[in-house]
């Protein structure tokens, strides 16, 4: 662990947990890509593991882990998880997830926020109750009962939507016209899991607002428009993303949706409604955002991978130290006074404090900093 006096070299672990079927995917290339950076600049510790390398473990009591047949001794205090939502299953995947978070890992985003997003209606579930605006929904239990739910839905009135709980990427989505049209879509689809029945927004139809969350902060928007006249909107269906502005009502929106999910990086697609406002579509727990780069000119990989850095308790403590180091800058005169022109602290924009040691008065100078260390061990007791 970190000296609470020094920055040592290799204090903090990192890992980019992902799996292997989607790591070639441009998202997780590009993470892997932030994060390696970021790790070799800063002198952190960084590991990329795959799902299906790990193996947990229970001996003498304690939880361990095992990668590729060698026991594991140093685990990592930060991980972020990119893994494949539409088939996660809750007893195996997210049984690792929650292995590491068991061991102290902090994920970034944790099992059970995954697990809000894996499927649509367990989304809304989490939603409900909290003013959250969303379209009327109805769904129903096992993978059989579609067409008992065919007069239970007329109560949202056609046309209405229908959508797999588990879909992705605009997939097994469509507007049933009418109750006929409904009963047929019982011979059309696959019954792996339940659908779900949601009211139609019509003022949305083939249109809606992309919102990436990363820590609590929106970090772009993107109009998403269907070009062939379908009511999704996807980019992997055609559509066609640009970069727009959103209100203050519709950042607030998407920022409480990931709060009460539990999201530390998040994709929300908002409807717009005639009068401006918005309803809450979907969220995305493992959000792309090849288009959303492009129609933004944004690198979301580097963001993600900077929130991660300032998940690590090293990074916490030198952001801690080098707030100490303003407060003595903007006191300068005062220490400069008392200490009898032993000198002041110069910090100027720009300056690198991330491998200096407030331990040696000589490695500071060699740094370029002439501080009062008297004065300012004073102000970090």
């Amino acid at each position: 662990m970190c000296s609470s006096t020094a920055f040592p070299k290799m204090c903090t672990r990192l890992w980019f947990v992902t799996d292997r079927r989607i790591f070639e995917d441009y998202p997780q290339r590009e993470i892997y890509r932030a994060l390696q950076s970021r790790c070799t600049d800063e002198e952190i510790e960084f590991r990329r593991v795959l799902m299906d390398e790990m193996v947990i473990t229970i001996e003498m009591g304690n939880l361990g882990l095992r990668i590729n047949g060698e026991s594991v001794t140093a685990y990592p205090q930060v991980a972020v998880v990119r893994v494949p939502t539409p088939w996660v299953q809750s007893d195996s995947d997210i049984t690792v997830l929650r292995h590491l978070e068991k061991m102290g890992c902090r994920l970034m985003n944790r099992p059970q926020a995954i697990l809000n997003c894996v499927n649509k209606f367990w989304t809304f579930q989490e939603l409900a109750g909290h003013g959250i605006p969303l379209p009327d929904t109805f769904s129903y239990g096992g993978h059989d009962n579609f067409g008992k739910m065919i007069d239970e839905a007329e109560a949202l009135e056609f046309p209405l939507v229908v959508k797999n709980t588990r879909g992705h990427r605009g997939k097994a989505v469509f507007l049933a016209r009418d109750k006929p049209h409904l009963s047929d879509l019982t011979h059309l689809i696959r019954h792996d899991a339940p659908y779900l029945f949601q009211q139609y927004v019509e003022e949305s139809h083939g249109r809606d607002i992309r919102v990436i969350v990363v820590g609590g902060r929106v970090v772009g928007t993107m109009l998403r428009c269907s070009t062939d006249g379908r009511m999704q909107s996807n980019c992997s269906l055609g559509g066609v993303g640009m970069m727009c502005t959103l209100s203050e009502q519709g950042k607030q929106l998407a920022i409480q949706v990931c709060n009460i999910l539990g999201m530390d990086v998040c994709g929300i697609d908002l409807l717009t409604k005639a009068d401006g406002s918005f309803m809450v579509c979907e969220a995305n727990a493992n959000v792309g955002f090849i288009a959303f780069d492009r129609a933004c000119n944004l690198d979301v990989a580097g963001i993600i991978a900077d929130y991660a850095l300032s998940l690590l308790p090293c990074r916490g403590l030198l952001t801690r130290r080098m707030s100490l180091l303003s407060v003595v800058s903007s006191t300068s005169s005062e220490v400069s006074e008392e200490a009898d022109g032993q000198g002041t602290v110069g910090l100027l924009p720009g300056d690198n404090l991330s491998s200096a040691s407030l331990d040696s008065n000589e490695e500071m100078q060699s740094a370029g900093f002439n501080i009062n260390f008297n004065q300012l061990k004073l102000l970090v007791e």
